[in-house]
């Protein structure tokens, strides 16, 4: 009997109500099921959650042995600490993408990369291999076609019996168009490098491209001397308000030729090297006005390190003064020669009588000359002084008038005569 009794299945029995201990047992019954009641009434509004949180970091907050404006501080930081990182972390993620599409957008598109089997970046480094190249040196590589400048026909015939050589600029073809309507006003410069003591010009042919000079140049070179020489021919573009242009040039080393017999050929014109302007030496002079009298005084007190214009490396130089008034000369005065010198000094005065209301319209050209007894005086060189000059030229004698009865004296360094007469040119055209 008692197996029978384990075996069947017990019933639920009513005890008595608990007391004690078991009654706070039950207690989480309660509070689950009134949770459930919440839960059944409907969800939790979303402001009643984040004003829960707020509440309980307040309180957290107050607990900190601080006080609240070092709290704010501290947050601040933390908020600038966490947006930089932020936008550092942003930013090298651009870059990186940026560079990806640079990449691959370089060079054109291939069939590889339409199939995607290969990277484009693979296919750039693939033609470097090969070729070694980079595309910078790629293009230096192309032949560029050369520019063509035009040419020029000329004429050598040498005397041995006088030890002359002379120069015949025949004419010139297809020259390059300097000016803007398409034509150039051509003339050809003659000289012997290395000295460059002589230097000769031809007339100039106005708007043409293909002038007929017919003109002769002569050289006094002993024959033992041509091997070192070469004679050189450059074709400008005259223009009267600046600078002339330079065309081309033809560059003979005499060695090269047979001066047995004359000669006559037609050459083609190459670019001109860009040479550094030559120093020519530098030249003082004094300037001194009295208005009262009328009275302009130019001192010519010295010059230094002037171009070697002699074959022994030395000059003779004296200076040439002429006062211009609208293009016009009025007087001229020179100073005396220095033999042998690079380095001459004058202290010569030469006073000239200017109306104070004409002042405006003077201007003074001081010339340095090479004496020579045979044949002409080369100039060495040149510069310019008055109201219509620039730079240091027209300060000198801007102080001039700004200080009257008192010599203002001024170094000036000496510019090339072509240069000048093309300066002075100008400003008669322009009235």
């Amino acid at each position: 009997m008692k197996w029978n009794l384990f075996k069947k299945k017990p019933e639920a029995m009513v005890g008595p109500e608990p007391t004690g201990a078991s009654a706070i047992t039950e207690a989480p019954l309660l509070s689950t099921t009134a949770e459930n009641a919440t839960e059944s009434q409907g969800p939790v509004s979303k402001n009643d959650v984040f004003g829960d949180i707020k509440n309980k970091f307040l309180n957290e907050i107050d607990k900190l042995p601080l006080p609240s404006w070092a709290i704010i501080a501290i947050s601040i930081v933390a908020v600038v600490l966490i947006l930089t990182c932020c936008f550092c972390i942003v930013k090298k993620t651009c870059l990186k993408k940026k560079g990806k599409k640079g990449k691959k957008g370089k060079g054109d598109v291939s069939m590889k990369n339409m199939k995607g089997g290969e990277k484009q970046d693979d296919d750039d480094d693939e033609d470097d291999i090969d070729t070694g190249m980079t595309g910078d040196e790629k293009e230096e590589e192309e032949p560029k076609e050369k520019e063509k400048l035009g040419k020029l026909q000329f004429s050598l015939d040498y005397d041995f019996s006088d030890n002359k050589l002379t120069v015949g600029i025949l004419q010139a073809a297809d020259l390059l168009s300097m000016d803007s309507g398409g034509t150039s006003d051509p003339y050809v410069k003659v000289f012997i490098l290395p000295d460059k003591k002589k230097k000769f010009d031809t007339k100039v042919h106005k708007k043409t491209l293909n002038p007929v000079f017919n003109e002769t140049f002569n050289f006094k070179i002993p024959f033992q001397e041509m091997g070192g020489k070469t004679l050189v021919m450059s074709v400008y573009d005259f223009d009267r308000f600046s600078k002339h242009d330079v065309i081309g040039e033809v560059k003979i080393p005499m060695n090269t030729l047979d001066l047995a017999q004359p000669i006559e050929q037609w050459r083609d014109l190459e670019s001109a090297e860009k040479e550094e302007p030559e120093r020519l030496g530098d030249i003082c002079v004094s300037l001194r006005y009295v208005p009262t009298a009328g009275k302009l005084t130019i001192c010519i007190l010295e010059a230094k390190n002037l171009k070697k214009m002699d074959v022994g490396g030395l000059s003779d130089p004296y200076v040439k003064i002429h006062l211009l008034q609208n293009g016009k000369r009025l007087k001229k005065k020179k100073t005396t020669v220095k033999k042998n010198t690079l380095n001459p000094y004058y202290n010569e005065s030469f006073s000239f009588e200017i109306p104070q209301d004409q002042m405006q319209k003077i201007q003074a050209v001081i010339t340095v000359l090479d004496y020579d007894k045979i044949g002409k005086n080369d100039a060495i060189g040149k510069i310019w002084v008055g109201s219509k000059a620039q730079g240091t030229a027209l300060r000198h004698w801007s102080d001039m008038i700004a200080n009257p009865r008192r010599p203002i004296a001024q170094w000036h360094p000496l510019r090339p005569e072509e240069e000048v007469d093309a300066e002075l040119a100008g400003l008669t055209a322009k009235k």
